[in-house]
């Protein structure tokens, strides 16, 4: 009855201080990440076109933040936003996994005395400093010294166990090292931190509980733990991203399978390059094993990332053998198409490239036009025309990123022509491309923005919108689609003929909107259930006259473009 009881106290305790050491963790990562602002993300970016960049910029940034996780998942996200090619990531990963060291060594400096003192001390910074960056930091120093508490309670709740047979009798059991990598792996993806995993270890290293050989294999074990957090950030997105995930599973996996046979090796390496204390049993251990443990950890992450960092070409085809891009999922990436850089010495030729790449952009806008009305006035998401496995809603949004891909690639082509001697006509056209991209560019993103809002706004009200109200919303969309459609037409040749009689005939569209209101606030008056939908329905009249004006101003600067081409 009281070991049952010891154990349960044992387990609370512990529990509680591992609580205390991973929340220590979370709030100096924050405080780190809070006080680098946008950095962090920018040097991950910004330092990758060089592998031996990459490397020091994925170190620094996990030594920082301390999370690789972190690190790992702003990679996903980043090639999945086409700011970085998996190719670029995996030197980021390498240095990823040095970085990740760091915490081994902070924990191995035993200042769990100085625990209360670290925390106090951060917490008066972040109380009384007066600008953020200090308040910040006050903030990270805190969560430094709130993780070495945490160590020092769970090393006060592991301390009773030292005599407690079935305790020892479960130490056996790290004898072998491939129980101990399974092990590691199990509970370090189990926990979805692998500083946390190696807090457990040199907790127990610090008791003298743990052999050096076994705190290896658990540390490679954890290696591979930790890579559950890339698998399930790249969960859902492109195979670009799911390869930065594949790459560090490889990665680690492939160090274990290097390392797990000579552990013993590599075990008496660390203990030459550490230092010795005087002792001997488990007091030695307790003594020495932290810091070997730190240093092997360091000492087995650094040389993986040296090793495979000249082999990262073959590496980056093998990730492409193993996960090659689906034509389908290409499709769905934004790219140019006629944009050509050795055709900017010839403006003639440029242009004609510019206006292909601009016509489709309002191709692509006409798509989005005539997918905006259906995920709002019908109750079911659809299916994309053109790409069956989307829903309309997410068709809109992948079509708006697009926009916003061609818009920035488009516009710093037509600034690159506009430096070449030009003539008047010609720098009337490239201004009048200029205005067209971002009116084409604003139109998608009032339209995805506005049918995600009336998405969510629908699924919080009672009710639908009245089959007379629907039907006054379709003529109006119908008429803004064939506006689109004539725009599109017209931009294939910045044809002022026909985008001047698009700018005609506005009164029809105007009397349409002028009768959809007044027929709707009649609704209101006698029926309960137009008022729930009354937000819905004139947000919805005033997206598609937006997309009509939109369509005039457009119209309005082919018309005053002059193109050669009429």
């Amino acid at each position: 009855m009281t070991g049952t009881l010891s154990l349960t106290a044992v387990a609370v305790v512990f529990t509680g201080g591992l609580a205390l050491f991973l929340y220590g963790i979370r709030m100096m990562s924050s405080g780190l990440k809070k006080a680098s602002g946008e950095g962090i993300r920018r040097l991950v970016s910004r330092m990758s076109g060089n592998r031996f960049y990459g490397l020091f910029s994925g170190a620094f940034a996990t030594m920082i933040v301390q999370s690789s996780s972190t690190i790992i998942a702003i990679l996903v996200g980043l090639v999945h936003s086409r700011f970085m090619t998996s190719t670029q990531a995996v030197a980021v990963i390498l240095g990823a996994e040095i970085g990740t060291t760091a915490m081994a060594q902070l924990v191995a400096f035993r200042l769990h005395d100085y625990a209360l003192i670290i925390f106090a001390a951060g917490f008066a910074l972040s109380s009384l400093g007066k600008s953020e960056a200090v308040r910040f930091t006050g903030e990270a120093l805190s969560g430094f010294g709130l993780l070495f508490f945490g160590l020092k309670v769970m090393s006060e709740a592991v301390n009773p166990l030292q005599s407690y047979a079935p305790f020892l009798s479960l130490l056996q059991y790290l004898d072998n090292p491939l129980i101990c990598v399974v092990a590691g792996m199990g509970l370090t993806a189990l926990m979805q931190s692998s500083g946390a995993f190696i807090g457990i270890i040199i907790t127990l290293a610090l008791h003298g509980s743990l052999t050096l050989d076994a705190g290896v294999a658990l540390l490679l074990g954890a290696n591979i733990g930790t890579c559950i957090t890339a698998v399930l950030a790249s969960s859902g997105m492109q195979h670009a991203a799911k390869r930065v995930a594949l790459a560090q599973v490889l990665f680690n996996v492939a160090g274990v399978l290097l390392f797990l046979p000579f552990i013993s090796q590599f075990s008496e390496l660390i203990r030459l390059l550490s230092p010795m204390r005087e002792g001997f049993g488990a007091g030695k251990l307790a003594l020495e094993v932290p810091r070997q443990i730190a240093n092997a950890h360091t000492l087995l992450n650094l040389f993986m990332a040296l090793f495979f960092l000249p082999f990262l070409a073959p590496f980056d085809r093998l990730l492409y053998w193993i996960l090659p891009d689906d034509p389908e999922e290409t499709r769905l990436i934004p790219a140019v198409w006629y944009l050509k850089e050795s055709a900017l010495s010839t403006p003639v030729l440029a242009l004609s490239y510019a206006r292909a790449e601009v016509a489709r952009m309002g191709n692509i806008a006409g798509k989005m036009v005539h997918a905006s009305l259906y995920p709002v006035i019908s109750s079911d998401p659809g299916r994309d025309v053109v790409f069956p496995k989307l829903s309309v809603i997410k068709g809109i949004s992948m079509r708006e990123e697009k926009l916003d891909f061609l818009e920035a690639h488009i516009s710093d082509y037509l600034i690159k022509i506009s430096r070449s001697g030009l003539n008047e006509m010609e720098s009337r056209e490239v201004f009048a491309l200029m205005n067209i991209v971002k009116g084409l560019e604003s139109i998608g993103d009032m339209i995805e923005l506005l049918a995600e809002k009336l998405v969510e706004k629908k699924q919080g009200v009672k009710g639908n919108l009245s089959q007379e109200g629907k039907y006054e919303l379709m003529e109006m969309h119908n008429l803004v689609c064939l506006e689109i459609e004539q725009l599109a037409d017209a931009l294939k040749s910045m044809d002022a003929i026909k985008a001047g009689a698009l700018l005609q005939g506005d009164e029809r569209f105007k009397r349409l909107v002028a009768q959809a209101e007044i027929a709707h606030l009649k609704r209101v008056v006698l029926l309960s259930e137009a008022e729930v939908t009354h937000d819905i329905h004139m947000e919805l009249i005033n997206l598609l006259e937006q997309v009509h004006h939109y369509s005039k101003s457009i119209a309005g600067s082919i018309a005053g473009s002059e193109s050669s081409e009429q």
